[in-house]
C-alpha cells in the first residue's frame, strides 16, 4: 500500500511538474512570436535617419526623433516624480505608522484601489486636476487668464503617470524596507542613533536594490502607456521638440496609436509602424537594463562592505 501510495504520489509530482514546464513554454514562445514578428518587420527601418529624423510625408517616410525625445522625457519626468512620493509613503507606512494605525490601513487601501483603476480614467484625472484645476488656477491666478498651463502638456503627462504608477513604488519599496533585518535598526538606535538617522543610514541603503526594482516597473510600465497621455498631453505630429514643461510633446507609445488608427495610408505607415514599435520595445530594454546594472552594482558594493 505504501509503494502504490508512493508511486500516485510521483506520478502526481511528475504531471505537475510537467504542467508547469509546458506553462512556461507557453509563455516563452508567446514572447518569442511577438517580439520574432516585430524585429522580422521592423529591422529593416533601423536606420541613422529613422532615429534622427523627423515625420515626413503623412508619416509614411522620415524618421521618429522627436517621439524618441519625448518618451524619455516623459519617462524622466515620471520617475522624478514618482520615486521620491513613493519612497517617503513606504518609509511611513513601514517605519513610522502603527500596525494598528486606522491612517495606515487606510493608505493601504488607497493604495490598493490606485493599483486596479484603469488607466483612461487616470487619463481623465490628469485631464480634471492637473490641466483644469491646476493648470487652469495657474493661469487664472498667475498670468491674468493666458493660457499657458491650462493645456495639454509633458508636466501634466508626467505627473498623471506618476499617480498610475505609484502603488508599484509604494508597494516594491515597502517589501524592500521589510527585508532590512530588525537587527540593523536595534543596533543603530543602541549606538545612540535617531530614528531618521537609523532609515537614512541604515534601512535606506540596504533597501536601495529593492526600491529600484520598483523604480524599474513604473518605467516599464509608463514607457508603454497611451490612455493616460492622450488627454493630457501627446501629440499627434509636432515640427519641434519640447523645451518648456508646458509644451506638448510627441510619445512612441501614441504614435504607434495613431498610426495604426487614424492614418488613411495603413499599408504605407506599415513599416515606419513596426520599426517604432521595435525601436519602444529596445528603449524600454535599454531603460531596464540600466537600471539593472546600477542595482546590480549597488548590491555589489554592499557585499563588499559587509
Amino acid at each position: 500500500m505504501m509503494q502504490m501510495a508512493r508511486g500516485a504520489i510521483h506520478i502526481k509530482g511528475f504531471v505537475f511538474k510537467g504542467l508547469t514546464i509546458a506553462a512556461t513554454a507557453v509563455i516563452v514562445a508567446m514572447l518569442v512570436l511577438v517580439v520574432g514578428n516585430i524585429v522580422l518587420n521592423g529591422h529593416q527601418q533601423l536606420s541613422w535617419g529613422f532615429f534622427v529624423k523627423a515625420p515626413e510625408m503623412g508619416m509614411t517616410a522620415g524618421g521618429i526623433f522627436p517621439a524618441i525625445f519625448g518618451t524619455v522625457a516623459l519617462v524622466l519626468l515620471m520617475t522624478i516624480a514618482v520615486v521620491p512620493l513613493g519612497v517617503l509613503t513606504a518609509v511611513y507606512l513601514h517605519e513610522y505608522a502603527k500596525p494598528d494605525s486606522r491612517v495606515a490601513r487606510l493608505i493601504r487601501v488607497a493604495v490598493g484601489n490606485l493599483a486596479g483603476v484603469p488607466s483612461i480614467v487616470f487619463g481623465l484625472f490628469g485631464l480634471g486636476f492637473f490641466i483644469h484645476f491646476i493648470g487652469g488656477g495657474i493661469d487664472k491666478f498667475l498670468l491674468g487668464g493666458e493660457v499657458a498651463w491650462g493645456q495639454p502638456a509633458i508636466i501634466w503627462a508626467s505627473l498623471t503617470l506618476a499617480v498610475l504608477t505609484l502603488p508599484v513604488v509604494i508597494v516594491s519599496t515597502e517589501e524592500a524596507l521589510r527585508a532590512v533585518p530588525d537587527d540593523y535598526r536595534e543596533a543603530s538606535l543602541a549606538l545612540g542613533g535617531t530614528k531618521w538617522q537609523t532609515i537614512r543610514k541604515i534601512v535606506l541603503p540596504h533597501s536601495v536594490p529593492g526600491i529600484l526594482t520598483g523604480s524599474i516597473l513604473a518605467v516599464s510600465r509608463g514607457a508603454g502607456e497611451v490612455a493616460p497621455i492622450m488627454f493630457t498631453g501627446a501629440a499627434y505630429f509636432l515640427p519641434y521638440l519640447p523645451t518648456k514643461l508646458n509644451d506638448q510633446f510627441m510619445e512612441l507609445g501614441y504614435h504607434i496609436f495613431v498610426m495604426s488608427t487614424q492614418s488613411p495610408d495603413i499599408e504605407g505607415t506599415k513599416p515606419i509602424l513596426y520599426g517604432t514599435v521595435l525601436v519602444l520595445l529596445i528603449l524600454t530594454f535599454v531603460l531596464n537594463l540600466l537600471a539593472i546594472l546600477i542595482r546590480s552594482r549597488i548590491r555589489m558594493a554592499q557585499r563588499r562592505a559587509r
